[in-house]
């Protein structure tokens, strides 16, 4: 059976790394080489907003070496990846072009929400933890460079999900110049923690008893080399070692741990958070799966590829999340469901016109179950501040553009449409959605049983309630011209009444 070599480079704050797997339908995913270099590209955004040129030369040195590595593997296909580094320095293009023009690769900047989903498909591999940790409540903590990522767990499934700029090398970065000894410099840096914490505790962990915490990022791997090396560490071991390097110089703690100096710098930063983790929840146990973002990007290649089956469906956590954005929001969930099984019965019946596919399904139903969202912020204007909730939310799993077609598929649902606003795909969208909501102007769900199916040039919209609708056969005729002006069909809503 054949075996695809592929390449996973993950350029972020701190380092840059280079991952060869060779990935089978038969013996799965097995990496064969990692090669990484410290290039402390962070330091340069963080602090200047920008990376400077003497930066660039020296990543493009860097990736420049790891093209000829891939040559050597004879790898078939790669996939590079930028974080919060690249992405956010006003300069991100122009490095992004650099490195094309000296080395020929091509790098992807990922948003925050795409990072951490390829991320997490690298963690759901683990089986042994998902099996013990995710059935609980449990907080996965997803520590970078530049930012967390903490997302919440309960029974399987993904609750909320937040990020929040503590990642150890922004940390370190925004304190050292802040404290002049190491006591004054933990006591500012467990406050700085815990502002933020304290925040995400009260709005997103009430009425959760959180009992497990999954830790991953670089600084796990200090944890182990601290004489812990197992799957989890105990509260209580965790406090041993948390006693035995916090407040030690950084020769010390890269003596002790045998690092360079240079990664013992990001030691503390890494602990204290796991720490007030601890501190902030009831977590018992703190695990440490041995995955980075260059697992995933193998992960996320062989699924998409097709040469390895998934057991997880993470639409499923993608929808769970964003359920409980809409929860959040107030949204009327009889209506939101009502609405959400009108608009897929209407993109199913139409498939063979739209040439939309399952992600654009799943889209849709994002759209639909959040689009009441605004309502909480304003009755004047809830198209427009349903659009900012959706730019503002994090919803793991979807990238930003994909986002953005939400929200404005929102937008335009009940505002007036704009076609120099939108894209064909948010066009044709914003038509389903809008057909979708008619059906329920009255939010009493009074059409339960509808029957939805594409019959010459009309859509026919059946059903058999016996109640009145007016008020919605009303409103439907007048949300059907922008369906009619895309797809050619005219939509016809039919209603044969039974008796009580």
């Amino acid at each position: 059976m054949s075996v695809t070599t592929f390449a996973a480079i993950s350029i972020g704050s701190y380092e840059i790394e280079l991952k060869i797997f060779e990935i089978s339908p038969k013996t799965g995913i097995r990496e064969i080489d990692r090669i990484s270099h410290v290039i402390e590209l962070g330091r340069d955004t963080y602090n200047k907003d920008k990376i400077s040129f003497e930066m660039v030369d020296k990543l493009c040195g860097i990736l420049y070496d790891f093209s000829d590595i891939m040559k050597g593997y004879k790898v078939k296909a790669y996939r590079a990846c930028a974080t919060s580094a690249i992405r956010e320095a006003v300069n991100s293009k122009n490095v992004l072009d650099r490195v094309k023009v000296r080395t020929g690769l091509d790098i992807e900047l990922l948003s925050n929400s795409e990072q951490r989903f390829i991320s997490y498909k690298a963690f759901s591999m683990q089986d042994e933890i998902i099996e013990q940790a995710m059935n609980e409540c449990t907080l996965l903590a997803d520590i970078g460079s530049g930012s967390a990522q903490i997302t919440l767990f309960n029974n399987g499934k993904l609750i909320t999900t937040q990020n929040i700029r503590l990642g150890v090398l922004r940390v370190r970065e925004l304190l050292a110049r802040l404290a002049q000894n190491a006591d004054k410099y933990r006591c500012i840096l467990e406050e700085y923690i815990d502002n933020d914490l304290e925040t995400f505790t009260k709005i997103f962990l009430e009425g959760y008893k959180v009992t497990n915490i999954v830790g991953t990022g670089e600084n796990l791997s200090y944890i182990k080399l601290a004489g812990e090396d197992k799957k989890y560490v105990t509260k209580k071991e965790f406090a041993g070692i948390y006693d035995r390097i916090i407040g030690k110089s950084e020769d010390e703690i890269a003596q002790q741990l045998d690092i360079p100096q240079t990664h013992a710098s990001l030691v503390t930063p890494g602990l204290m958070l796991f720490a007030r983790l601890f501190a902030f929840t009831d977590a018992k146990r703190l695990w440490m799966p041995d995955v980075k973002l260059g697992d995933g990007l193998a992960v996320d290649y062989a699924q998409k590829s097709r040469l390895i089956k998934l057991k997880h469906n993470f639409n499923d956590d993608i929808l769970s999340a964003t359920r409980q954005i809409a929860e959040r929001y107030q949204c009327n969930v009889p209506h939101t469901r009502f609405v959400e099984k009108a608009a897929l019965g209407i993109f199913d019946a139409m498939k063979k016109l739209h040439g939309l596919g399952e992600r654009e399904r799943l889209i849709l139903q994002l759209a639909a179950i959040m689009h009441d969202s605004g309502k909480f912020v304003s009755l004047m204007y809830p198209s427009e501040a349903g659009y900012d909730i959706i730019m503002a939310s994090e919803i793991i799993g979807i990238s930003h553009e994909e986002r953005e077609t939400v929200a404005k598929i929102i937008k335009y649902n009940t505002r007036d449409f704009d076609y120099r606003q939108m894209n064909l795909t948010q066009s044709k969208l914003t038509a389903m959605l809008r057909l979708a909501n008619a059906l329920d102007r009255s939010h009493k769900q009074k059409m339960s049983d509808l029957k939805i199916s594409l019959e010459g040039d009309e859509l026919i919209i059946a059903t058999s309630t016996y109640e009145d609708i007016t008020l919605e056969y009303g409103l439907f005729k007048e949300k059907t011209e922008l369906f009619e002006e895309i797809y050619g069909v005219r939509p016809v809503l039919r209603q044969r009444k039974s008796t009580r």
